[in-house]
C-alpha cells in the first residue's frame, strides 16, 4: 500500500523524535499531526481556540510524549505523583537578545502586584516561541556557566505536567494575532489532549475595543499635529495571505484617521518602509517621531529604526535616512533600572493591565 507526502513526513518526523530527544524534532511532531489529524470541533478559549481533531496521527503524538516524559528529558524536572491543586501560569513572549528583555521583568512585577489574592501563590513561568532567539540565549546562557535557558512553549507545559499541574492559564504577550500566536495556541491544543486543562487569552489586538484602547494609551507620545508627524513603528508580516494583514491594515486606517499627520510603518509587510518613509519626509514642519508599537523595544527598533550606523546590507535606519532628507526626528524613551531606553509597549502599564485582565480570565475560567 502507498503512503502520501504527508503521512511520510509525519512517519520521519516520529523516527526523528525518537532518536533525538529533541524538542524541536517534537514540536514538528505535533504540528505534523494536527495537519493530518483533519477536522477539528468546536472548542478552546475566549479568543476562539479550537481543539484539534483525535485522530490516529495526535494518539501516536500522546504515546510519543508519555515515553519521552518518563525518559531522561534535558530539560523536564523531577517526576511527582503528587497532583498539585491549584493553577500555574504561563507568560508566552516572542523573546529578544538584547537587555530590553527587562521589559519582561517589568511586566512581572507589575502581574504580581495586580494578580488577585487567590492566585498570588500560583507559579510564574516562562516560554518564548522564537526559536532563533531561544537558541542565540541558550549559547550565551551556556557560555557564561549559567544554568537558566530559554524554553518553547512546548517544554514549558511538559515541565509543568511533570510537576503535576493539571491546570494551566496561559497569556500571550504577542502584540498581533499572527503566526507565532497561532504556534502558541496549536501547542496549547496538543497538551490539550493529554490531560492538561489550559485556558489561554488573546494577543492585545485580538479585538477592536483592545485596539483602539491600546492605540489611545500609545497616542500620549504621538507628536501634535501642527509640531510635525508621527510613524508608529510595527514589526509587520512578509505573508501577503496572514491573517493578522488585516489587523494591520485596520490599524493604519484607525491611527491615521483619528490622528491626523500619523502613520503605521511596519520593518517587513505592509505598511513597507519605502511607502511610509516617503510619506513622512513630506511632513510639515520637517520633523517626525518614531513611536515603537513592539512589546519590547529591543534590536528592531535600537538598530533598523533609530539605529547610527548602517546594517551589514549598506541600508541606513529609518532615522538615518530621515535624517539625510533634513527632517529631524526623535522617538519616545523611558528611564527603567536607571537607564534610559526605547519604551516598547511592555513599558506601558496600562498596556500590560490589558494583558493581565485577559489572564484573569483565564484563571477565571478554569475555576468553572
Amino acid at each position: 500500500m502507498s503512503i502520501n507526502n504527508e503521512e511520510r513526513e509525519l512517519a520521519y518526523a516520529k523516527q526523528g523524535v525518537l532518536a533525538t530527544r529533541n524538542w524541536d524534532c517534537f514540536q514538528r511532531l505535533i504540528r505534523l499531526a494536527l495537519r493530518a489529524g483533519g477536522g477539528r470541533g468546536e472548542g478552546g478559549g475566549e479568543t476562539g481556540g479550537r481543539r484539534p481533531g483525535r485522530g490516529p496521527a495526535m494518539a501516536v503524538v500522546g504515546l510519543l510524549l508519555a515515553l519521552l516524559l518518563t525518559g531522561s528529558w534535558g530539560t523536564a524536572q523531577a517526576k511527582t505523583r503528587t497532583l498539585k491543586t491549584g493553577p500555574a501560569i504561563v507568560i508566552v513572549a516572542f523573546g529578544t537578545t538584547t537587555e530590553a528583555r527587562q521589559t519582561y521583568d517589568f511586566f512581572e512585577a507589575q502581574l504580581r502586584r495586580e494578580l488577585p489574592a487567590e492566585w498570588r501563590q500560583a507559579p510564574i513561568v516562562w516560554a518564548y516561541t522564537s526559536s532563533i532567539v531561544r537558541e542565540l540565549v541558550n549559547k550565551k546562557f551556556a557560555a557564561e556557566g549559567n544554568p537558566k535557558r530559554y524554553l518553547s512553549v512546548s517544554q514549558t507545559l511538559a515541565d509543568l505536567q511533570d510537576q503535576g499541574y493539571r491546570q494551566v492559564a496561559v497569556q500571550s504577550l504577542h502584540i498581533f494575532p499572527g503566526y507565532e500566536y497561532d504556534e502558541m495556541v496549536r501547542e496549547i491544543q496538543a497538551f490539550r489532549g493529554l490531560g492538561m486543562r489550559i485556558e489561554y487569552g488573546g494577543s492585545l489586538l485580538h479585538r477592536w475595543d483592545s485596539l483602539f484602547a491600546s492605540v489611545k494609551i500609545v497616542s500620549a507620545n504621538f507628536l501634535p499635529r501642527q509640531d510635525g508627524c508621527t510613524v508608529v513603528v510595527t514589526h509587520g508580516t512578509p505573508e501577503t495571505a496572514a491573517r493578522d494583514n488585516l489587523t494591520y491594515l485596520g490599524l493604519d486606517r484607525h491611527v491615521s484617521t483619528a490622528y491626523p499627520g500619523t502613520r503605521i510603518g511596519t520593518v517587513e509587510g505592509i505598511i513597507p518602509r519605502q511607502e511610509v518613509l516617503a510619506w513622512a519626509k513630506t511632513c510639515k514642519p520637517a520633523r517626525v517621531r518614531l513611536v515603537p508599537f513592539m512589546y519590547v523595544a529591543g534590536d528592531h527598533i535600537m538598530h533598523d529604526i533609530m539605529g547610527e550606523v548602517p546594517n551589514r546590507e549598506g541600508e541606513p535606519s529609518w532615522a538615518m535616512e530621515l535624517k539625510a532628507a533634513g527632517i529631524k526626528v526623535d522617538s519616545v524613551t523611558t528611564e527603567e533600572q536607571g537607564r534610559q531606553v526605547f519604551k516598547g509597549l511592555g513599558l506601558y502599564p496600562e498596556i500590560n493591565h490589558i494583558f493581565i485582565e485577559e489572564l484573569i480570565k483565564s484563571l477565571k475560567r478554569l475555576q468553572q
